[in-house]
């Protein structure tokens, strides 16, 4: 009798031993599945880089769409978590880049700030830029630049705004701020900004650095930290790199507004700093062909720095814009 219990015994431990056994060949065949399509992917460190030091954690990133060009290296660098920022570096190719500078340099204007209290576009010495929008998806360049972006912040694209494109001549800046709102006119289309995606599509010689005054941790500790200027010493900073990304969130992961995610930019000591900026909302963002900051001239040879200037007292009016004439009417 005792044989017979040791051999069910016996048995049974072979049988579990025997499941757990193809459970493992199982789970990594499915794992080498997924590797060989490329669905997944191992990190992948440098050998100068301390594992656990999550300020400089770098990874391979996947090759996600297409694009104008050829991409160089592409790697995902941690810059900070509060506020959460992240490098992608070679996000755009030299291509694209050239490609959004042409596209935007015969429509700059003077940049301008939005008024809390109307919700319109007002000059300031805060913002002293050029700039102006592209409408979403206007070409299969942008919708390619588009789609990589909401693929790298798994935001969809329908609720970004359109890539503005600014210039930064020497001596322009733009001051710390917030890219969310604090009114309730400019959550009426697609609620709150909760991340900005800023694409840099040159390099600048000195100056015109992305500095976060308010993030916590040890600003120094950046590799570029003796390349600063005295203004990008103030805060977290990043140098601009043509073809570099920088995402940062305005939002804490529990949906909270995330003050630590103060930015500005650094005066341009010496060059030119070209870059692109998408703004992406909570929900989906209405995007409309005469967006409110971009600038528009009328049939009439005037130019107007937006929309909401055509919206006292005008009669329907003839706008051109990319070629088109469009019939607008106010209070449409």
């Amino acid at each position: 009798m005792a044989k017979v219990r040791h051999s069910r015994l016996q048995a049974r431990k072979w049988s579990t031993v025997t499941l757990v056994l193809s459970m493992l060949f199982m789970l990594s065949v499915v794992l080498l599945m997924l590797l060989g399509l490329g669905i997944f992917f191992l990190p992948i460190n440098d050998d100068d880089s301390a594992p656990n030091d999550l300020t400089s954690y770098r990874r391979m990133a996947s090759e996600r769409g297409k694009g104008l060009g050829k991409r160089g290296e592409q790697w995902t660098e941690v810059l900070s978590w509060e506020p959460r920022a992240f490098i992608y570096h070679n996000f755009l190719s030299k291509e694209e880049c050239e490609y959004l500078i042409n596209l935007a340099k015969p429509h700059m204007v003077k940049s301008t700030v939005v008024d809390s209290k109307t919700g319109k576009s007002k000059d300031s010495r805060v913002r002293t830029s050029s700039g102006m929008f592209l409408r979403r998806g206007q070409d299969k360049i942008i919708k390619d630049i588009e789609k990589r972006i909401a693929d790298y912040s798994f935001i969809p694209a329908e609720h970004g705004e359109g890539l503005q494109v600014l210039h930064y001549e020497v001596g322009q800046k733009y001051d710390a701020h917030f890219d969310y709102f604090l009114d309730e006119f400019n959550t009426k289309n697609g609620g709150q900004r909760m991340a900005t995606m800023l694409m840099y599509l040159s390099d600048v010689e000195e100056g015109g650095e992305t500095i976060f005054p308010a993030a916590k941790g040890n600003i120094s500790a950046v590799p570029w930290w003796n390349e600063l200027s005295e203004c990008g010493k103030q805060g977290l900073a990043v140098k601009p790199k043509m073809g570099d990304a920088l995402l940062f969130w305005s939002m804490r992961p529990d949906a909270t507004l995330d003050p630590s995610s103060l930015h500005g930019g650094c005066p341009v000591i010496m060059g030119n700093k070209w870059s692109s900026t998408k703004w992406m909302h909570l929900e989906e963002y209405k995007d409309t062909i005469l967006p409110r900051y971009m600038p528009w001239r009328s049939s009439a040879g005037k130019v107007y720095d937006s929309c909401s200037s055509l919206y006292s007292g005008v009669s329907p009016t003839i706008l051109l814009f990319d070629g088109y004439s469009l019939l607008f009417w106010p209070n449409s």
